[in-house]
């Protein structure tokens, strides 16, 4: 399938919040008015979907508001790109309902992450759609560690250069929505290194368990040639080691898996108690990563800050003993 690189944004463009998952009526005022100050004091516009407070079951709108509003954020030529308002559980609901030609006759940045990992590999394996793994719009709330996020957010929306990831100094897995003023930061340890190995391949992946879910589905993504980026949330909490290993060998079992270049997984919460250790065991009792570059602690997923990764873009890994060069060459 042939690859469609939206128009990157530029100031003055009109950035529509849409609330595929969860409703936009979950964030409070407070932090809704911030995130589009801030938005706006990049230069560019805000409105938001008609139906995006809408809330019914499952913290959503219904499942026609939802793809209503999806339709006609794509449709209107003003809109020059879309952003999920945050993640939630349903977002895979709307894919039987998706017109997708609207989609691919309509290509405009798309960006979301967490319960959005559906949607973004969706829209790629049916469209060709490059579309983008980064913050949703509930994180442009914060008002602390957030400057790294901005930086990663503007380079891959709105300039056309290469991008080197490197680690930022220090990270934060505070519930920060709750109080904005102690936000604690942790000095970060850089990459994990697991496998060494160099690799290049297209950008596919998000959040492990929610990527999982369009397995056996025509809207799953083919991972051949691929470099997976991977996170996990703490959900399971103390119980992540054991479903992250599980979720992983799902992805490993699927067709292809064996034409994957490299993995990159994402910082783990602390409430996981996920360590380096566990997962260099996790990674090693697995002969499917011996062969490819394997790295984790990035800075993706639900800690902060995050970079944004464009799903279907292309990405370049080069992992030796005692140094990472993770670059993002298209986007």
């Amino acid at each position: 399938m042939k690859k469609i690189y939206p128009e990157k944004l530029k100031k003055g463009d009109l950035i529509c919040v849409v609330a595929p998952s969860a409703s936009l009526s979950i964030i409070s005022d407070e932090i809704v008015k911030i995130a589009k100050e801030k938005l706006e004091s990049l230069g560019f516009e805000v409105m938001f979907s008609k139906n995006s407070s809408e809330m019914r079951d499952f913290m959503s709108s219904s499942i026609s508001s939802r793809v209503t509003d999806l339709h006609e954020a794509l449709k209107n030529p003003k809109v020059k790109a879309i952003i999920t308002a945050i993640g939630g559980y349903n977002s895979n609901q709307l894919l039987a309902e998706i017109d997708w030609e609207v989609v691919r006759n309509n290509p405009k940045i798309f960006c979301g992450f967490s319960d959005i990992t559906v949607l973004n590999n969706a829209i790629f394996a049916k469209t060709g759609l490059v579309n983008y793994s980064g913050p949703s719009f509930f994180n442009f709330g914060q008002k602390k560690i957030f400057d790294y996020t901005v930086d990663h957010f503007i380079d891959c929306l709105c300039e056309n250069n290469p991008i080197d990831i490197i680690p930022s100094p220090v990270w934060s897995n505070d519930k920060w929505r709750k109080d904005q003023e102690t936000v604690n930061l942790l000095k970060t340890d850089g990459f994990w290194i697991l496998n060494q190995g160099e690799a290049e391949g297209n950008i596919l992946g998000g959040n492990l368990c929610t990527f999982n879910l369009l397995q056996g589905t025509e809207y799953f993504p083919d991972i051949k040639d691929s470099i997976l980026l991977l996170e996990e949330d703490d959900e399971t909490g103390e119980n992540t080691a054991i479903n992250f290993d599980r979720d992983l060998q799902s992805v490993i079992n699927q067709k292809n898996f064996d034409q994957v270049r490299g993995l990159v997984i994402g910082r783990f919460e602390k409430s996981s108690e996920m360590t380096e250790e566990i997962l260099k065991k996790i990674v090693s009792s697995k002969r499917e990563l011996s062969k490819i570059p394997v790295i984790a602690n990035a800075d993706f997923g639900h800690s902060d800050p995050k970079f944004t990764f464009p799903i279907g873009g292309v990405a370049k890994l080069k992992v030796s003993k005692n140094s990472v060069d993770l670059k993002i060459i298209k986007h």
